[in-house]
């Protein structure tokens, strides 16, 4: 079949979206009243008058009032960008290598930012928030480079379940690196967070860093959208429509360092968000990247801001490791991907 006649069949399948653009308004309706109830639930509950009084006529006063502001708004605003970032990064990986189990906490990026983040810990004091996030930018690339080499270097050879156990042993390298630092150098109890997962401590420092840090990587993501839709189809269609392979991996690769690097570095390794999220939006919208990467986007925040809901509410007024919620609905999900994905790819 020449590469013309697949790329006729290829745009035909591609039309088919099931309406993408009622999907993305009820996506952001979703994370809107996620987000208002994000900011009303905790220890303490504030009713939803309280918080538009606070958002329209701030009284530094009213104790509601600043934990609206100093504690329950960053918060939630955090999850939004964490849970966007994670799914967007889950995306592209799955995009880049084809692989449906492809997730930065199941394949080494997570664990490769971790075990920065325990470099440094380890051997520098005093760092700011900033050169923390450089430390799990390199991190990120190392565990991304290294798969995505694998990927290519394997090509075809490979099913997606054996390249997962390659990403899953990488997981478990870094991972036992990390304990081991940890342990030797006594910084263990710093870098449990970064291993649980969570939100509690999030402030507005941690949004300045996020929010220009996230925008940039999805605006890398959006712009090579078209061009990873192609990628997905196979080598030759991409070469044969004009894509530059390489500029596209490279590119993308860039997103999911910067995408995955924030989000370990504020939040810590949170799983499954990149798994999930991915395989609900193209059931929803088809395999067009333009439609799935901004969805993946809504519903990865909506996720998180949700999960981050249940671990306050599961033990109130103790809070429960988000990752340990996300696993809950992630881990029963990859079992189920690798038996029916994993058989017939």
């Amino acid at each position: 079949m020449s590469i013309l006649s697949k790329t006729s069949k290829t745009r035909n399948f591609l039309s088919e979206n099931g309406h993408p653009g009622r999907w993305m308004i009820a996506g952001l309706c979703g994370v809107l009243v996620s987000l208002i109830f994000s900011i009303g639930l905790g220890a303490v509950w504030i009713p939803p008058s309280i918080i538009l009084d606070s958002l329209t006529s701030f009284t530094p006063d009213l104790i509601e009032h600043q934990l609206i502001h100093e504690i329950r708004i960053p918060r939630a605003l955090t999850a939004a960008l964490v849970g966007a970032a994670l799914a967007v990064a889950g995306t592209l990986m799955q995009g880049l290598t084809r692989n449906p189990l492809a997730d930065p906490s199941i394949i080494g990026i997570t664990q490769g930012s971790a075990l920065f983040i325990a470099i440094a810990l380890a051997f520098f004091t005093n760092l700011s928030y900033w050169l923390l996030l450089g430390w799990s930018f390199m991190g990120a690339a190392l565990g991304a480079i290294l798969v995505l080499l694998f990927s290519v270097v394997s090509k075809e050879q490979l099913s997606p379940v054996t390249l997962t156990l390659a990403g899953a042993a990488l997981s478990m390298l870094f991972s036992s690196l990390s304990t081991g630092i940890a342990l030797y150098y006594q910084v263990s109890q710093d870098l449990s967070f970064w291993f649980a997962g969570g939100l509690s401590g999030a402030k507005w420092i941690h949004v300045y860093i996020l929010f220009p840090t996230v925008i940039a990587g999805l605006a890398i993501a959006f712009i090579m959208s078209r061009s990873l839709t192609t990628l997905t189809m196979g080598d030759d269609i991409a070469t044969g429509l004009g894509h530059s392979l390489h500029l596209v991996r490279w590119l993308s690769l860039a997103a999911v360092v910067l995408l995955s690097g924030a989000a370990v570095s504020i939040a810590g390794a949170i799983g499954f968000i990149g798994l999930v999220v991915p395989h609900i939006v193209r059931s929803l919208v088809g395999v067009d990247y333009r439609y799935i990467l901004p969805l993946s986007a809504i519903l990865g925040s909506f996720l998180l801001v949700v999960a981050d809901i249940g671990a306050r509410m599961i033990n109130p007024p103790f809070e429960t490791p988000v990752g340990a919620i996300t696993a809950l609905i992630g881990v029963p999900f990859f079992l189920y991907l690798a038996r029916v994905k994993g058989r017939s790819m």
